[in-house]
């Protein structure tokens, strides 16, 4: 905690004297960078009652490694620099398709950040949860398919302690503190569970249902 709160004084102070030189604007771009739009409340309660209810499987025999990620998705841009550069603001990439610079707004929590490394890429449905809910009959290959998946609400910039704090929770357990995303965070996880197949626990669809009527 104190290393965030920390880290965030100096950020808010390095953009106060960004804003003093002219350097940063002082208010939020119109159409703020983000992942692919997730479906309307209503098609993500159509897609809600068709998803399997089934008991949450076992994490026995999940890693990682069995979601190949970040794999390159052109030249020297993996995807985890494809979402920095999608998800921030005046990105600017070194040789390497590193981000060297910008400016990150934290959906979940709110925060802004003008350094990558304060970022983590949150995979919306986490990969262990994935695995428990269907993905652990998967090829290699559609697994990696899903670990870099562009096309989906999928992917996302966040604060890095927010993505960890989150770990592989389901929306019963965890959702993002700032309220006026779950609705959106609702409709990207039901999407994503369509789209792939996977299946979810009652406790899981009961929180998705009650998030859902009330967008």
């Amino acid at each position: 905690m104190s290393r965030f709160y920390a880290r965030r004084t100096a950020v808010l102070a390095a953009s106060a004297a960004l804003t003093a030189t002219g350097l940063l604007a002082t208010t939020a771009p119109a159409a703020q960078a983000a992942p692919p739009a997730p479906v309307s409340a209503a098609t993500a309660r159509t897609y809600l009652a068709a998803l399997t209810v089934q008991a949450e499987g076992s994490s026995s025999g999940y890693s990682r490694d069995k979601f190949p990620h970040w794999i390159t998705q052109s030249g020297t841009c993996n995807t985890r620099e494809v979402v920095l550069k999608r998800d921030g603001t005046g990105v600017q990439q070194d040789g390497s398709c590193a981000a060297v610079s910008g400016t990150w707004y934290s959906e979940y929590d709110g925060a802004t950040w003008t350094a990558a490394s304060d970022l983590d890429i949150d995979h919306v449905v986490p990969l262990a949860e994935a695995w428990r809910s269907g993905a652990n009959s998967w090829t290699t290959t559609q697994r990696q398919q899903f670990a870099n998946d562009l096309t989906r609400p999928q992917l996302i910039a966040v604060t890095d302690n927010v993505n960890q704090a989150k770990g592989d929770k389901d929306p019963a357990e965890w959702l993002p503190s700032r309220t006026a995303y779950r609705c959106t965070y609702a409709r990207m996880w039901v999407q994503v569970k369509y789209d792939w197949k996977l299946t979810l626990d009652s406790a899981e669809k009961g929180a998705l249902q009650t998030l859902l009527n009330g967008c």
